[in-house]
């Protein structure tokens, strides 16, 4: 049974209420005035509270305002023997769920009994609602510690793949092969930095490309510049987010085109590699540039030309394509591919 507890300083209109609702059948608890309603409901459980507009001493908004502060306020409903609007509107805004205008007779009751039964759906619905939204925050949260876990495994298991191919690569005698395993070491290097980024943030669906790549040119000017062939490498990126297959295809593509200007734009000395990410509208705009030699007049891939398919393969999977400025001294690639 629906407790309520029905708050009025009229002792004739309190007994019609109990009455009334008890017929309707309504378990109904009354108090005198505001100062005992709130000592009621502070020390029992109703389901509903009712309170009269014009009361003295405390008065129905000044009850309401004492009833919020307890722990779990039952929503109220509050009665006013006055049709003036700004008196249901301060109601209202003082917390109170529904109003009635007090009236003579049963139809008061029954309109009284009306705004409960719609006060309870109303409650009831909220209350499934902020259950299942908690229930979602649960999942959302066992899914998101679950994908961490998934990335840390991930590039722990990467990890080791590229020590195993480090190792093997120093065994080699064959500079050529030797040079190729170090660049799939760094291919692997550019995936793993993704998945760490991954389970070391709070987000584990997309990655900040300006913390990402600057990791990523640091590990890459920490492999290629030394003292007898320093390489200057800086990056410039605004904090864009990418999915994780969206990263791992830019990071990878940027590494190809690091290396290559580390190898082959400065065969006689030093050099600088420029590294740039923008956002572009609703795109981002990439741009790797040096001052080195170029490229060669037939644009003829050098070494074994897969860094050069993987660079096509990474743009077509962004739906892009990585141009070259013909203008510029020395090389300079750009891609221009949509955030999402």
């Amino acid at each position: 049974m629906t407790r309520v507890l029905y708050i009025d300083d009229d002792a004739g209109i309190r007994r019609l209420a109990a009455r009334a609702l008890g017929r309707r059948g309504y378990d109904v608890t009354v108090a005198e005035g505001g100062a005992e309603g709130c000592v009621r409901a502070a020390a029992d459980h109703f389901d509903l509270i009712a309170v009269d507009h014009y009361m003295p001493g405390m008065d129905g908004l000044e009850t309401i305002a004492e009833l919020a502060k307890l722990p779990d306020t039952p929503p109220i409903v509050y009665v006013t023997g006055s049709e003036e609007g700004r008196i249901a509107v301060a109601a209202l805004k003082a917390g109170a769920a529904d109003y009635v205008v007090k009236t003579v007779g049963n139809d008061f009751f029954d309109l009284l009994a009306a705004a409960f039964e719609q006060v309870r759906a109303r409650a009831t619905l909220e209350q499934a609602k902020a259950t299942a939204e908690a229930e979602l925050r649960a999942t959302n949260a066992r899914l998101e510690a679950l994908l961490s876990e998934v990335n840390h495994r991930v590039a722990n298991s990467l990890q080791l793949v590229s020590a195993m191919v480090r190792l093997q690569s120093t065994a080699l005698v064959d500079p050529a092969a030797r040079e190729a395993l170090e660049d799939t070491q760094r291919r692997i290097q550019a995936i793993a930095q993704v998945h760490r980024r991954l389970y070391t943030t709070n987000d584990v669906e997309s990655v900040d490309m300006r913390e990402y790549l600057g990791a990523l040119v640091e590990e890459l000017a920490e492999t290629w510049s030394t003292d007898a062939l320093p390489r200057a490498l800086s990056i410039v990126a605004e904090p864009i987010r990418l999915s994780t297959d969206r990263a791992v295809s830019l990071g990878i593509i940027v590494t190809e085109l690091v290396t290559n200007a580390c190898k082959y734009a400065y065969p006689l000395g030093a050099g600088e590699v420029r590294v740039a990410l923008r956002a572009d509208g609703d795109a981002f705009l990439l741009a790797v540039e040096d001052d080195g030699c170029g490229m060669p007049a037939d644009a003829t891939p050098r070494g074994t030309g897969l860094g050069t398919k993987l660079i096509r393969a990474m743009a077509q999977s962004l739906q892009s394509i990585v141009e070259y400025d013909a203008t510029h001294t020395g090389v300079r690639a750009t891609l221009r591919a949509t955030v999402h």
